[in-house]
């Protein structure tokens, strides 16, 4: 889908790294859309979009291939609400083509990637379900246990913002490092506490990282890049949990535009995606590393405020 803010794309080209590099492979054949919420007439008929097939609510996706999408179609369907994954091929698209009023929800990213959006833009674009957070691991080719790791160690991680925040919660996490008490909620290196730490950390682009096993400690090494190395997800030493302080900027969200937060049925959409049929499709995707998310909206956009702030600070 080709979207009318050309400027925004180029603006926020630096955004796609946040992501992981895998994108779709083709792009969606229904252009355009109202982009409106759906209404209910007096006599509680449902109008406008996803009230017919002709008129769907349309939900921009970066993968729109994957399972578990046609599995949640046609369960929303079943209920009479009529749904059009709409597929992007680049990770800066979906978020304009919201702003823009060309979809009605997209669901592609965490929340810190919108919250660099939201930033970049001045957009106010807003999380209304949570999805699942994806395990971000640390790896060795020489130890097996995080506990077996010698003081003052190297570890390398990524140096792009997104995931140089998470590699530093994973490491705090597993008792290698500790950050300061005002770090918030994107660190950077200059936020360890070195004093009360056991490792150091060398920052490289994330495709080095896996590269990097052979002569540091360990790496923390982004999902796209575990088979680069004949590794498995399962041979990490040690991955963050879900439920876990550090993982909350990287829940993976539906999104809508704010004045639309409140519509009961995308709430209901939301639901339906954590059928367990949905859900299984998803885990059987995601090799079984998915965790699913369930914060409510409002804790989400609490999550998403408070990243905000720590990236304007």
């Amino acid at each position: 889908m080709t979207t009318r803010r050309f400027s925004r794309v180029g603006a926020l080209a630096a955004l796609a790294a946040a992501l992981p590099l895998t994108l779709a492979a083709c792009g969606s054949d229904d252009e355009g859309g109202s982009g409106s919420a759906p209404e209910t007439s007096s006599d509680g008929t449902a109008e406008g979009p996803g009230s017919s097939a002709d008129d769907p609510i349309r939900i921009g996706v970066v993968g729109a291939s994957d399972p578990q999408w046609e599995i949640f179609t046609g369960l929303a369907e079943d209920e009479g609400i009529y749904v059009s994954i709409e597929d992007f091929t680049e990770y800066t698209q979906p978020n304009p083509a919201l702003a823009d009023g060309d979809l009605n929800l997209n669901q592609f990213q965490h929340i810190l990637y919108l919250a660099q959006h939201n930033e970049a833009t001045g957009d106010d674009l807003t999380p209304i379900g949570a999805t699942a957070v994806y395990p971000l691991g640390l790896y060795s080719l020489e130890y097996t246990d995080v506990a077996d790791i010698p003081d003052g160690s190297s570890i390398a991680i990524p140096n792009d913002v997104t995931n140089q925040a998470r590699a530093l919660f994973v490491l705090q996490e597993a008792g290698l490092l500790t950050l300061n008490d005002d770090a918030g909620l994107v660190p950077d290196p200059t936020d360890i506490d070195e004093a009360s730490s056991s490792v150091t950390v060398e920052t490289m682009d994330a495709n080095q990282t896996v590269i990097a096993l052979d002569s540091v400690a360990g790496s923390i090494v982004n999902n796209d890049f575990v088979s680069d190395a004949g590794l498995e997800a399962s041979d990490a030493i040690f991955e963050d949990s879900a439920e876990s302080e550090g993982a909350r900027p990287y829940i993976n969200v539906f999104v809508a535009r704010a004045d639309e937060a409140d519509n009961e049925v995308y709430a209901r959409l939301v639901e339906i995606f954590h059928d367990d049929a949905v859900i299984e499709a998803l885990q059987e995707n995601s090799g079984g590393t998915a965790s699913i998310a369930d914060q409510s909206p409002e804790e989400l956009q609490e999550i998403l405020a408070e990243v905000e702030e720590s990236l304007a600070e």
